[in-house]
């Protein structure tokens, strides 16, 4: 059986990387036809190439627009399989109502909409609220819609913010949010920082933790953590824009090497300074270094696969240290990312998209 899922994951990826949808729902329908779940189909297939591309992506061996392309034919596959008789047999709804959105600003929608149809198979009534769903608007439905469950997903850990809003807009309303995706950390340490009621590694991880009822995880309504820090995460936030074109401008003065890259390497180096900014803070709001220091070690295999020369990004971290030196956390967070890129091995591997 391995073989075969391994076999139609490689169909799936050819067809989706040549953007030929109607090659690839033949494929997913065929296999299903031929009494693969359809379950099986959007976790162990479907799920598979997508991380396979946000891989691909970061070796650089494919472009945002490929990235783009595949998701796209991921999506038509989906349908294809919620089209399927063996999922329409499945879809009763007597399980409870959940909804299922990406928090606010989070644009990586695919593996909520694919979520939605693992609960519909599984026996939920599903609204899926699609990506980036402003938190007013969440609550307002998980009142009026009297939902269950929400389900909430963020890939980026820079949406956390918004995250904390929304778990607590659903936590008026008395419903509990579980949330999904590696923006909430290993083991989604960051959901329950955040007040989420648990956390789910996957869809199948999720059905598995609904089915065991309220609620769905280990933090109980009365025992929420202290919220996150405010304190310099806030500071630095209102001046996260300067330190960016602060990185930016040291860095031409102290990696001339960076001359020699064309204009899209140097425009990927900018968002890059941005982003190691925007994780910084991340990493000061949830008072863990591990996370920054996670994200430079993922960020540092990206900029080698694009040929940005390596001393970059510690030439980046310098320059951060000398524009934050009133700011005893945040150098501590640097200092501590320094030593983990110095060092083989390290912390949590971070996401930078």
């Amino acid at each position: 059986m391995a073989d075969d899922l391994d076999d139609l994951i490689g169909r799936l990826w050819t067809a989706a990387m040549a953007g030929d949808h109607r090659a690839a729902a033949g494929a997913a329908t065929a296999a299903l036809d031929d009494g693969l779940p359809v379950a099986d189909l959007l976790l162990d297939v479907l799920a598979p190439v997508q991380r396979k591309v946000g891989d691909a992506w970061a070796a650089d061996e494919v472009t945002v627009a490929q990235e783009h392309i595949v998701t796209g034919v991921g999506e038509r596959v989906l349908a294809a399989a919620a089209r399927h008789p063996a999922a329409r047999r499945r879809h009763t709804g007597d399980r409870g109502r959940a909804a299922v959105a990406c928090v606010d600003g989070e644009w990586h929608a695919f593996p909520a909409r694919l979520l939605a149809e693992v609960l519909r198979l599984d026996g939920w009534r599903v609204d899926y609220l699609g990506p980036s769903v402003p938190t007013p608007y969440l609550r307002i439905h998980a009142h009026e819609a009297d939902t269950d469950v929400v389900l909430l997903s963020a890939s980026l850990c820079t949406r956390l913010p918004a995250a904390r809003e929304a778990i607590a807009a659903c936590a008026e309303t008395g419903r509990p949010v579980l949330a999904g995706g590696p923006a909430f950390g290993a083991a989604g340490r960051y959901a329950r920082l955040l007040g989420a009621a648990g956390w789910a590694a996957d869809g199948g991880d999720t059905a598995r933790r609904l089915a065991e009822g309220p609620p769905y995880g280990t933090i109980a309504w009365g025992e929420r953590p202290p919220l996150p820090d405010a304190g310099e995460h806030a500071r630095l936030g209102r001046m996260a824009g300067g330190l960016a074109d602060a990185v930016m401008w040291r860095l031409g003065e102290r990696v001339p090497a960076l001359a020699a890259c064309d204009a899209r390497r140097l425009e990927q180096v900018r968002q890059g300074a941005g982003e190691l900014v925007d994780f910084l803070l991340m990493s000061l709001y949830v008072r863990d270094r591990a996370l920054f220091s996670g994200y430079l070690r993922w960020a540092a295999d990206v900029l080698a696969a694009r040929g940005v020369p390596r001393e970059s990004l510690p030439a980046a971290l310098d320059a951060l240290a000398a524009e934050l030196k009133a700011h005893p956390r945040a150098l501590d967070t640097l200092e501590h990312g320094q030593e983990t890129l110095r060092r083989p091995g390290g912390d949590e591997p971070g996401r930078g998209r």
